[in-house]
């Protein structure tokens, strides 16, 4: 599938406000998730292209739509596929909040795959800037969960 058909399905999805779109081509399949990734998958190879980031807004309601800059820091992406969680147990305090200062090999959130719960650690020291992904939200491997400054 050529980019210009890729990119005009993104902005389809972005305009109508659906959540997810899948289209199968011959043997392409294009899946496109408001919230994470545009994922194109043939015989020949495989391309990933990332949506910009949406934010929610009131203006949503009216059917717009606010894209958000991308955030500056080095982005710590999900080792494996499964489910995020930013505290150890639902009741709990969150591992990191935005604004935290953190050290490499401390604890940021859990993902849990398989019914086993693994810590996800920091693999630098600094600043949350940003948590990527809402607590319960499924995800894949080198997924983006938080920015760290």
């Amino acid at each position: 599938m050529d980019l210009r058909k890729l990119k005009k399905l993104i902005d389809l999805v972005e305009e109508s406000g659906i959540a997810e779109l899948e289209i199968t081509e011959g043997e392409e399949k294009v899946r496109i998730n408001r919230g994470g990734t545009t994922t194109v998958t043939s015989a020949i190879a495989p391309v990933v292209a990332a949506l910009p980031a949406i934010t929610s807004t009131p203006a949503m309601a009216s059917g717009e739509v606010t894209v958000s800059p991308p955030i500056d820091g080095h982005v710590l992406k999900a080792p494996m596929v499964g489910t995020f969680y930013r505290a150890a147990s639902p009741g709990a305090k969150s591992f990191v909040e935005v604004g935290q200062t953190v050290s490499k090999g401390e604890t940021v959130c859990i993902i849990e795959a398989m019914k086993l719960l693994n810590e996800i650690e920091a693999d630098r020291s600094g600043t949350i800037k940003a948590i990527l992904v809402e607590n319960g939200q499924p995800v894949e491997y080198g997924h983006p969960l938080i920015v760290i400054g």
